[in-house]
């Protein structure tokens, strides 16, 4: 194998396909399983890092390169190699642990984690282990609930640094998946790349809303990261993935029962729906007189729910031990403080300020927030659009544009300097409401600036005499009937007769304008 050659890495290894597994006794429905068991949940979340390099090289971590063209030795590692800490990964982590109000540790090692899987170049992960860099931390979530929105505090108890591994990819089988393959691919590219990975202590008392408190925990750390700069958090590419642990015990019993993990699960929503069905799942379970198994699952989102994995190893079987290659890391008191200087505002923070500044209620803030266009709309009143008009155009034709293309609001190709110009465009007369969505068209499809749009497809407001004109006695002379009615004192039949001017001119005209030019003509001005 050529090391910097392209294409998937040689040592792609053969699959024998593994029996059909049954997934044990019929799941409980939730509501039925909740009058009997109480969920205990647990969230570790690997977070990657948006540094140039890897964790320990230098190998660039742009996604989307070809397979096995960002490797060098030391990420591969190859005899004689030694790894150098990312000074930045090290720094996300701090600023990561400051924001989720952790305490820093003054002194911490890295361990050497070993496992084997064909996606582990070294068949050893360097992580964190006894010395994580922070722990001790809580972020709070808000769920809504009929009853109004609650507000849930997780704990927090440990961020700690580490390398990601490889990436496997099955061929051969209607699945994806190992069992059913004929062989497998392996690309390197990914092994390496800084992460975080951030562990709740366990999340008890939550009861029915547990579900959706995994997923306002996933999406509040989501958030919080980002607002960081730190990584870009797109679970749809790989650099935020959540393990979701779940265990059931009967109401009042004095211990917790056995947890599940399922792993890398990569929405929100699947997030949700993780911790739904495993406590469907464990409910039935222990219905039929069945014990749960200590586990890793696979969370399929065509089924809705989670398959068999593996037994989970407890930490001894990894055999952590201090990796002899790599400097302890000792952040000083002074570099803490100074990097809890640069956290920005905290989105709950935001979240509180945009609510009051702009005036909104609880469900406006919602629509915002499940839109993910806080940021996209305060940044385009920034540039001198009114909140209530910047919110109209991005929940509304934005919102519906980001939808179709399946991307987020801050990935479509429009900036809020550009939406912010629509919006005058509109208020200034230029344009109507109905042509400024056909301005957005031409500006995500390419064509410029908005105002570029507007000249080069002809879209401004028929707004003179001379046009209107011309358009308003045609629209008479075609509708002698509602042309008789607003004689008459009808006033609200010139309603057809201006529809028939907006149709004559393309929507372009001055609706308002051109109704006074009607009544005018009549006499019934």
């Amino acid at each position: 194998m050529s090391l910097y050659g392209n294409g998937f890495a040689a040592m792609a290894h053969a699959v024998t396909p593994g029996p059909a597994t049954n997934d044990g006794p019929t799941p409980v429905a939730f509501e039925q399983a909740l009058d009997t068991y109480e969920p205990v949940l647990g969230l570790e979340t690997h977070i990657e890092l948006g540094t140039a390099s890897k964790m320990f090289c230098s190998c660039s971590t742009v996604f989307g390169a070809e397979p096995n063209t960002q490797v060098c030795p030391v990420c591969l590692a190859f005899p004689g190699s030694l790894p150098v800490v990312n000074e930045k990964a090290v720094e996300g982590a701090i600023r990561l642990g400051l924001a989720l109000n952790c305490s820093v540790a003054p002194w911490g090692r890295f361990a050497r984690k070993n496992y084997f899987y064909p996606d582990m170049p070294k068949n050893y992960q360097i992580s964190q282990y006894d010395e994580p860099i922070c722990v001790d931390g809580h972020l709070d979530v808000t769920v809504d609930t009929p009853d109004g929105p609650r507000e849930f505090r997780v704990e927090i108890e440990r961020v700690h640094m580490e390398e990601d591994t490889g990436k496997s990819s099955h061929v051969g089988g209607s699945t994806g998946r190992i069992h059913g393959a004929s062989h497998s691919n392996v690309d390197y590219n990914r092994a390496g790349i800084p992460l975080l990975e951030i562990v709740t202590k366990p999340i008890a008392g939550a009861g029915e809303l547990a579900p959706l408190v995994a997923r306002a925990y996933a999406a509040e750390l989501r958030d919080l990261t980002r607002s960081l700069g730190i990584s870009d958090v797109r679970m749809e590419e790989g650099s935020m993935r959540c393990d979701v642990n779940v265990s059931i015990n009967e109401r009042g019993a004095s211990e917790w029962g056995t947890r599940s993990e399922t792993k890398n699960v990569n929405s929100l929503r699947s997030v949700e729906r993780a911790v739904r069905s495993e406590i469907e799942r464990q409910a039935g379970v222990l219905g039929a007189g069945e014990r749960v198994v200590q586990e890793t699952r696979h969370f399929q989102e065509n089924l809705g729910r989670s398959t068999s994995g593996r037994s989970k190893e407890e930490a001894q079987d990894y055999r952590y031990f201090p990796d002899p290659d790599l400097v302890p890391v000792a952040p000083s008191a002074e570099w803490v403080e100074q990097l809890r200087t640069t956290l920005p505002e905290l989105p709950a923070a935001k979240r509180a300020r945009v609510k009051a500044e702009w005036g909104l209620n609880d469900t406006e803030l919602r629509d915002l927030v499940n839109a993910d266009a806080i940021d996209v709309v305060e940044a385009t009143v920034t540039q001198g659009a009114s909140s209530k008009e910047a919110r109209k155009l991005w929940l509304n034709e934005l919102s519906r544009r980001a939808t179709e293309q399946e991307v987020e609001l801050s990935s479509l190709n429009i900036t809020p300097a550009q939406v912010a110009r629509v919006i005058a465009l509109v208020s200034e007369g230029t344009l109507t409401n109905k042509l400024a969505r056909q301005v957005v068209e031409g500006v995500l499809a390419g064509e410029g600036e908005p105002d570029d749009v507007v000249e080069a497809r002809g879209l401004k407001v028929v707004s003179d005499d001379g046009a209107l004109g011309a358009a308003v006695d045609e629209a008479i002379a075609n509708d002698p009937d509602a042309a008789d009615k607003v004689r008459g004192g009808k006033v609200a039949a010139a309603g057809a007769l201006v529809g028939a001017v907006m149709k004559a001119t393309r929507g372009q005209a001055d609706a308002g304008r051109a109704r006074e030019l009607i009544l005018e003509k009549l006499g019934a001005s």
